[in-house]
């Protein structure tokens, strides 16, 4: 099980305890209007039951929590890529809408940023960012990342075609 602590939350390993907060927390179009179609809603319980199964069966982990000390409050991860593109992984995180504003999803790519290059073999970090979200942007700009480009018209969601913002971070 992995724990990084940053400062009175922490990044953890999923677990099936979980299951009910990331309902709470997930089941929020706020939320999902950020994120890839991939992540569902509604969000309901069978969905998280797969999440956090999917998420411990990982070898070697990439997906975490981000957590209080009561509960899951949002998510982070990493997925690496394969290929050419071997020296990458992309990042993604979400968090409870409760829980914005106040830093820790900031905290959280910062200290995710540094497990990632410590425990995988990447010199490339990115993130990709619809453009309406420039909370997003704010928090990776925060951490180091830095805008290397706009895909125009690549992103559909809603009925929007929208822009898409790639942020990366390089380990230097």
């Amino acid at each position: 099980m992995m724990v990084i602590s940053i400062g009175q939350w922490r990044i953890r390993s999923w677990d099936v305890g979980d299951v009910e907060a990331i309902v709470k927390y997930a089941n929020n179009r706020n939320v999902w209007i950020n994120l890839r179609d991939s992540f569902p809603h509604p969000y309901t319980i069978t969905n998280a039951l797969e999440w956090v199964y999917n998420a411990k069966g990982q070898k070697p982990e990439t997906q975490f929590a981000i957590a209080s000390i009561d509960e899951a409050i949002g998510g982070i991860g990493i997925v690496p890529q394969t290929d050419v593109y071997s020296r990458s992984a992309e990042i993604g995180y979400w968090l409870g809408e409760p829980f914005w504003g106040k830093g820790i999803a900031t905290m959280a790519v910062k200290a995710m940023t540094e497990y990632t290059f410590a425990q995988f073999n990447v010199v490339r970090i990115y993130a990709k960012v619809f453009e309406w979200n420039p909370a997003s942007t704010r928090v990776l700009e925060k951490t180091g990342f830095r805008c290397e480009g706009r895909l125009r018209k690549s992103v559909t969601k809603i009925g929007q075609t929208i822009d898409e913002l790639v942020y990366a971070i390089i380990k230097w």
